[in-house]
């Protein structure tokens, strides 16, 4: 088997020295060189990256190789500033798949030689091998003055973690450029009255730039809304970015969302942006935004009412031009009311109120997601279309969904897995054929008859068939509130407060239920 080694130029430029080059003492022949000294250090082949300004020594160090018997090349990147991380990560990629075409496994193995170069470079080059981008070992050479005796002077460098901040940082701008070329469309699948009704909400509401608040249960699809209105927006052309806020512990969260300075706290070796001005001039998500501590509700609030933040452990301020999205399952008017949550902040956030329907109330789209779903999958997999048997799909559209659309497209990739051709009754899990059960015989037993109006035994089928179970939910919805109209005076307010939901909430389904106002 073949062996080569890519490496930064450890040679210097022509000109003032860079930064980071500390002087070196007379006898260092440099990392470089002192790796390839070592007995089980042979390469076939080195490449020797380096900016323009270093080509003349690179030459140099490259003639010392090849008296070691190796084939070394200058390879002149076009980088003027060695830190910046996007101008390195272009090239450095580049590099990469020409390295991965000159030296192919398993007839070659790529070594890494990560102790020359900025320290931007040597994290490129960690981020691009634990991606898998750039197949290789990865080696520190141990300064000189480091090295006891029986010490080896070279060390494998091995990392089992990938949460180190520059990694976070990367994947926020990876995720950013994507989105700029992410094909504009809406997502939101579904033709029930309730969609057609969140689709028109969401157009109205993207015209403007006022702060929205995205309500819903867990797994309805509130970042999908988030993404609508992104799209629909006069910010499309601009980056969208989420943050989910119930993830991190407070200290850390003030700082994915702010930013923070070199040596804001331990470990915070440089200067780093956080999503707000990443998503400047954009759209932000704050997913979750319920979890959020009180500290930080108050620096949010602060970089609302301003348009500008001061990085953790900064002094000065930095504009932002942001969109804010919230997104929470938890019902914050009731958290104001606790004083779990900050009023002030609260009506900040609640410029617009977007409320995405649960699943079980538009059981007519989970037959228009399962089959989008299979025809997702069965293009991604080049195989043809699942099909669910009559009585597996009876059992579906019975069963509740307590997870939304999150659960049945879970449910649906699992089908994909386990089943060929045809999705059986026996195919599903246990908790939708108890749950599709149960839906039937509460249907037919004298409970559901409480939920049903008198006048309902005239609007059933004449064979006395069983109506779905979002039929009696709904007519108990609409009975709840009439009944609290009726109580409050016909008060919207107090009737939302009653009723333990959000006022728009409430306006929504008087409407879908033709209730007067």
């Amino acid at each position: 088997m073949k062996r080569a080694l890519l490496t930064w130029s450890d040679a210097g430029t022509v000109g003032p020295k860079p930064a980071h080059h500390a002087p070196r003492p007379a006898d260092d022949r440099g990392p470089v060189l002192r790796l390839l000294d070592q007995p089980d250090s042979r390469y076939d082949a080195v490449w020797i990256l380096t900016i323009p300004a270093g080509e003349a020594p690179s030459g140099h160090l490259a003639g010392e190789i090849r008296k070691k018997g190796a084939d070394a090349s200058v390879r002149t990147v076009g980088v003027a500033d060695p830190s910046d991380y996007a101008a390195l990560f272009r090239e450095l990629g580049a590099v990469a798949s020409e390295a991965r075409r000159a030296f192919p496994a398993p007839a070659w193995s790529t070594d890494i030689c990560l102790s020359a170069g900025t320290p931007q470079a040597q994290t490129l080059w960690v981020i691009l091998v634990q991606a898998g981008i750039l197949p290789g070992r990865m080696l520190q050479v141990i300064p000189a003055l480091f090295v006891g005796p029986g010490r080896p002077p070279v060390r494998v460098v091995r990392l089992d973690f990938e949460g180190f901040p520059e990694i976070r940082s990367l994947r926020r701008e990876v995720h950013r450029l994507r989105e700029q070329v992410r094909p504009k469309q809406t997502p939101i699948l579904g033709e029930s009255p309730a969609i057609l009704e969140l689709r028109s909400r969401i157009t109205r509401v993207a015209a403007s730039d006022a702060p929205v608040l995205v309500l819903g249960e867990t797994g309805t699809g509130k970042e999908l809304v988030a993404r609508a209105l992104h799209d629909q927006s006069p910010r499309a052309k601009g980056p969208f970015v989420a943050e989910n806020c119930g993830v991190f512990a407070e200290g850390v969260l003030a700082s994915e969302l702010f930013g923070h300075e070199a040596g804001a706290f331990t470990g915070a070796s440089s200067r780093r942006k956080g999503v707000f001005e990443l998503a400047h001039g954009g759209t932000l998500l704050l997913d979750e935004v319920g979890e959020l501590s009180p500290r930080v509700q108050a620096a949010l609030l602060r970089v609302l009412q301003e348009g500008t933040l001061r990085r953790v452990g900064g002094e000065s301020k930095v504009a932002v031009d942001v969109r804010v999205v919230a997104a929470t399952h938890k019902d914050l008017a009731r958290m104001v009311r606790e004083g779990a949550f900050r009023e002030d902040l609260y009506f900040r956030l609640r410029g617009a109120t977007i409320d995405v329907p649960p699943l079980r109330l538009r059981p007519g789209d989970i037959e228009v997601l399962i089959d989008a779903f299979l025809a997702e999958i069965a293009a991604r997999r080049a195989a043809p279309k699942l099909q669910l048997s009559r009585d597996a799909r009876r059992a579906v559209l019975s069963y509740g969904w307590p997870g939304n659309v999150r659960e049945l497209k879970a449910e649906v990739e699992r089908w994909a897995v386990f089943c060929d051709g045809v999705v059986e009754e026996r195919d599903l899990p246990a908790e939708i054929l108890d749950g599709a059960a149960g839906a039937g015989a509460a249907s037919s037993s004298a409970a559901p008859a409480l939920l049903v109006p008198r006048d309902a035994a005239a609007r059933e089928p004449a064979s006395g068939g069983v109506r779905p179970l979002s039929h009696y939910l709904e007519e108990a919805e609409k009975k709840a509130i009439l009944a609290a109209l009726a109580e409050t005076g016909h008060n919207l307010s107090a009737t939302a407060r009653t009723l333990e939901i959000d006022r728009n909430t409430l306006r929504r389904k008087m409407d879908a239920y033709a209730i007067k106002r």
